[in-house]
């Protein structure tokens, strides 16, 4: 039988946004523990690189567009949390914090086997308690598919593998040819 990994010393929220500037990788921030983030593939990137590309490029000054390095934070019940999206769009003029959004009304994760049950799972539940959140997207690095969660259907998934969706939250149609541009299979 395995020894039990002794838990890490509590973090306050202060001290890890201070490091994370700092910081040569990336950690995500679970209620004072942190934990570091693996590394992306060639499709990941490219495929978030698009869709910060074609959001940043048509969506109106007052929303700001992030790609990766932006963290989101969540504040549930007691307890503090940030991940870092590899997406997220922030309308809301007093969402202005210089390392992290809370507000976000969309967020889009890219799919790959480390991360996909923890974007389906524990980051979903998480985000749908934000109450701006208005759309969560969530992009296959296998194959050209979407998975689209609103909030106005109950955050029941819409698949799409071809043609264009519409992110309703910010007014945008969305041709998925667009967000898997360069991409390879």
């Amino acid at each position: 039988m395995g020894l039990a990994q002794p838990k890490q010393a509590y973090i306050h929220e202060e001290e890890y946004v201070y490091s994370e500037e700092f910081s040569a990788s990336r950690h995500e921030y679970i209620d004072g523990q942190v934990y570091a983030m693996a590394g992306a593939s060639d499709k990941h990137n490219l495929i978030a690189g698009n869709v910060f590309s074609l959001l940043h490029a048509s969506l109106p000054e007052e929303c700001d567009v992030f790609i990766a390095d932006m963290k989101i934070r969540l504040q549930l019940q007691r307890k503090t949390l940030f991940y870092y999206p590899d997406v997220m769009v922030s309308c809301a003029a007093m969402d202005r914090a210089k390392y992290y959004r809370s507000q976000p009304v969309v967020i889009v994760e890219v799919l790959s086997q480390a991360t996909e049950r923890q974007d389906r799972g524990e980051k979903f539940w998480n985000y749908q308690q934000i109450p701006s959140l208005q759309e969560y997207l969530l992009l296959s690095q296998d194959m050209q598919e979407a998975t689209l969660f609103r909030r106005s259907t109950g955050w029941q998934p819409e698949v799409f593998r071809d043609g264009a969706f519409r992110l309703e939250s910010v007014g945008l149609d969305v041709p998925l040819d667009a967000l898997y541009r360069r991409v390879r299979f």
